[in-house]
């Protein structure tokens, strides 16, 4: 196994750093609303509030700054078995083009990460991370033949979401992508300048994620800004996105779990099942992975939690605030906090990250529970404060994602 000698040094960095698009929006956030991602700068929001640009993502495109996403470039004769043994993901099924979502574990069965594996040729993969995971791959690595190397600094990332991003790519690139499938990618050019596209995304809609040169940003940004006039394109930042991706149902590290490697006790770790990931648990393909044989424990016996989404029923929560003569109030963003989840009056679990959702009319959470009562339909209560007082509001464990249009996968 090989890393580049500069691998590792961002690990230990705790500059805050500038994303290659800064030039641009630094200039357009109107409330210079900043949030710190991964040792980067990146846009909170560009309004003063975030109608506009949660209404993008929905309606028409939203283009979002995700260049802070941690980036490894794995190549060589054993990338694919690495990154086989590192995931429980099948990666020697992954075509040349293909994008696998996936977490990794620890020997617990417990996660550690999560991010997206891309298939760039036979023996070249890049993965995605939100955590710093160069150690990771490299103890995994021992006695293979790869090399690995981060490239976060150099790779610039675009995420532009909604039902009008393919249009304006096809307005941009140097051929249409009508025909490039859900969680798959291309090469191609934009603007010029050679990008891969992946149809991937973290709001749920349709979507898609460009990866380009660090030094071809802002030309690509441009470009992108003007093809999507017509369109009613719109910068976003992260908070807007933060409630669409809980109407998706997708979680968040250090907000809806916390990686294993940094929990302080046992019950504040993870594990796929537990997260509503089983579907990325290969238990039929060959080999050893990492975790392995903790799953198929907690697969026999089942999983004594589960991330399940969680409908507050509106007219119970009117009558809490009626008893003071008051209306429903709704925060007008994301709110990431623990809110207890009762049932008859003993806590079986606990909302991460709740929200009203502007599309469904709803207000909604990602919430931690208890076997058994996170089967779809049961009736549980939520924690919420009214006029100072903590109480507790009806709402109903349903299937997650709360929304997918139809058009996502098209």
């Amino acid at each position: 196994m090989a890393a580049t000698p500069a691998a590792g040094i961002r690990e230990t960095m705790f500059e805050l750093k500038r994303t290659p698009f800064h030039e641009r929006t630094s200039r357009l956030s109107l409330p210079q609303n900043w949030r710190r991602w991964a040792g980067y700068l990146v846009a909170g929001s560009y309004d003063l509030v975030l109608d506009r640009e949660y209404w993008a993502i929905r309606d028409a495109a939203a283009l979002i700054d995700i260049t802070p996403l941690m980036k490894y470039v794995i190549e060589g004769p054993d990338a694919a078995r690495l990154l086989h043994r590192m995931t429980p993901r099948d990666v020697l099924k992954m075509a040349v083009g293909q994008v696998f979502y996936t977490g990794w574990c620890d020997d617990d069965g417990k996660l550690l990460d999560d991010g997206t594996i891309s298939r760039l040729s036979e023996t070249k993969f890049r993965l995605t991370s939100a955590e710093p995971s160069l150690r990771w791959l490299a103890m995994n690595a021992v006695g293979m033949d790869v090399t690995i190397t981060e490239v976060t600094d150099q790779v610039a990332a675009l995420s532009l979401q909604g039902p009008k991003s393919r249009a304006i790519l096809n307005r941009v690139c140097a051929r249409p992508l009508d025909k490039l499938k859900f969680f798959r990618l291309t090469e191609t050019r934009l603007a010029g300048k050679p990008v891969t596209i992946s149809r991937t995304g973290y709001t749920g809609d349709l979507g898609y994620e460009i990866w380009m040169d660090a030094g071809d940003a802002l030309a690509v940004w441009d470009a992108l800004i003007e093809a999507g006039r017509d369109y009613g394109i719109v910068p976003c930042g992260i908070l807007a996105m933060d409630m669409a991706r809980v109407e998706a149902g997708l979680f968040m590290i250090d907000v809806d779990y916390t990686a294993a490697n940094h929990a302080w006790i046992a019950g504040q770790k993870s594990t796929p099942f537990e997260m509503g990931l089983g579907w990325t648990v290969a238990l039929d393909k060959p080999g050893y992975f990492v975790g392995r044989r903790a799953l198929e424990r907690e697969q026999a016996e089942g999983s004594a939690w589960r991330l399940i989404g969680l409908e507050v029923d509106w007219q119970g929560l009117e009558q809490l605030y009626a008893r003071v003569g008051l209306p429903p109030q709704i925060p007008g963003m994301a709110m990431r906090g623990s809110l207890p989840v009762m049932q008859a009056g003993k806590q079986v679990g606990y909302a991460s990250t709740s929200t009203w959702s502007p599309v469904l009319k709803k207000y909604i959470a990602l919430a931690h529970v208890q076997r058994p009562h996170y089967e779809p339909g049961t009736a549980l209560q939520m924690e919420v404060t009214v006029e100072h007082h903590r109480l507790h509001a009806p709402a109903t464990v349903v299937k997650l994602p709360f929304y997918e249009p139809e058009w996502k996968k098209k």
